[in-house]
């Protein structure tokens, strides 16, 4: 999901995960109305680096993924719980720093391990509201691939916000464009072209790609400075 900032992306997660009723018509996710708590969504939220102060463990930080939303004393035990988080962890490939403080990891690891603690409740949908924002260009990468291994794998639905979409040409097969009041879904080359980009903001955009296929928009400087209300 692309657009420039204040044109309702995260809005749109927030009614996904039952946290924000829509003023007008509805919303189904997985033929059910969104509710709070659904383990079968998985979430990743827009965030800055963790408190190097943090010293919770890795491996606990993903096992409150298993019932964090919940109060009270664990039903079940700790066995189930333990062993889910391991697997998430494993899957992710973040075993060997799991039990390290989150706060003293890098950022490429403390996403793996926020991608762990997404994927402990096994869900159908995942969502990630800008996973790559703090991320140099190495460990976008590899995140990327991550996150494109475990769909396949475990037939996910990934909907993912971001600003640069071109960590993730290789890897998506559809695109949302919201901005200005409207919104386009198709193809990445569909979408993601001077004329469909122009319709949208209803002015004059340029969508040029170098030699090595990374995408650039010109013209929508002003757009990002002041965004569409």
């Amino acid at each position: 999901m692309l657009g420039p900032n204040g044109s309702g992306k995260s809005t749109l997660v927030r009614m996904i995960l039952g946290l924000l009723a829509p003023m007008a018509g509805t919303i189904q996710v997985l033929g059910q109305q969104p509710s709070r708590g659904d383990s079968r969504i998985g979430y990743i939220p827009q965030r800055a680096a963790f408190d190097p102060e943090l010293s919770i463990r890795g491996s606990d930080f993903v096992g409150l993924g298993v019932d964090g939303h919940r109060w009270g004393v664990r039903i079940g035990g700790r066995g189930p719980a333990a062993a889910a988080a391991a697997g998430a962890i494993d899957a992710v490939g973040a075993t060997a720093y799991a039990d390290r403080p989150l706060g003293r990891l890098s950022g490429g690891e403390q996403q793996r391990l926020l991608l762990a603690q997404a994927l402990v409740g096994e869900p159908r949908l995942l969502l990630m509201d800008e996973p790559l924002s703090y991320l140099d260009v190495r460990n976008q990468g590899n995140i990327v691939q991550l996150i494109s291994d475990i769909a396949k794998r475990r037939g996910l639905t990934v909907l993912l916000i971001a600003h640069d979409v071109n960590p993730l040409l290789k890897h998506i097969d559809h695109v949302l464009y919201v901005a200005a009041g409207k919104l386009a879904m198709g193809k990445p080359d569909e979408i993601i072209t001077s004329a469909r980009l122009s319709e949208i903001y209803a002015t004059p955009v340029e969508v040029m790609r170098d030699s090595r296929g990374r995408v650039f928009v010109v013209g929508l400087e002003e757009e990002v400075s002041h965004p569409h209300a």
